[in-house]
């Protein structure tokens, strides 16, 4: 991956926590990594347990940022927020999949949308 790839990734989840605490998110956990999954935002909403999906893409000439949220990357996402939730059990119950598109222009963010509950995506 490249340094500008990797920055702008950074760039992208680092404005995704701000959004999601400016819309009532608490942000408990970053980067959660297990072998075959990642989840990049883990936070609580109200009383529901949620996985963002952070995608940060500096065009949408080609595909969205949530279109590049493929049928294996939800499995991939499912399964780790699965083994998230084995090892904090203190945690509530309900849980979500959600995912959080950056779009950068010019080096500066111009647009972040909010999209819950992905897996329905593929259901």
């Amino acid at each position: 991956m490249s340094m500008f790839k990797k920055d702008q990734g950074k760039l992208g989840e680092d404005a995704a926590v701000v959004y999601l605490q400016k819309h009532g998110i608490k942000v408990i956990d970053r980067n959660f990594r297990i072998r075959g999954g990642e989840v990049d935002i883990i936070g609580l909403e109200g009383d529901i347990l949620v996985f963002f999906e952070v995608k940060t893409r500096a065009s949408s000439k080609f595909r969205t940022p949530l279109e590049a949220v493929t049928y294996w990357k939800l499995k991939a996402l499912i399964k780790t927020a699965q083994f998230y939730k084995l090892k904090h059990p203190h945690l509530p119950d309900a849980m979500r999949i959600d995912a959080v598109s950056v779009l950068i222009e010019n080096g500066a963010i111009s647009s972040i949308r909010l999209d819950r509950n992905i897996s329905e995506m593929y259901t």
